[in-house]
């Protein structure tokens, strides 16, 4: 445990920062899966439109790395084409 005082402050915020990049990478990996399953749909472009710019917005905020985020995004994209021309 830690004695010193700035170090008690630092735990504290490591902590809530840690929960909430973990809800921002549920959340992306959530909006991942409705928005493959939605290709083809209606609703299926907004849904990916949507994807994306949380991905950005998680690059942004530090939350992925921003290679990860262009990674992510890439893949999805070529997985979201495949199940199209699938379809």
């Amino acid at each position: 445990m830690a004695n010193i005082k700035s170090q008690i402050k630092r735990n504290r915020q490591n902590e809530r920062r840690h929960v909430r990049n973990k809800a921002v990478k549920s959340e992306l990996k959530t909006r991942a899966k409705s928005a493959l399953e939605a290709v083809g749909m209606p609703e299926g472009d907004a849904l990916i439109r949507l994807l994306l710019k949380r991905i950005d917005k998680a690059a942004a905020k530090g939350v992925i790395h921003k290679n990860q985020a262009a990674r992510r995004k890439s893949r999805l994209m070529r997985r979201a084409n495949a199940l199209r021309s699938a379809k």
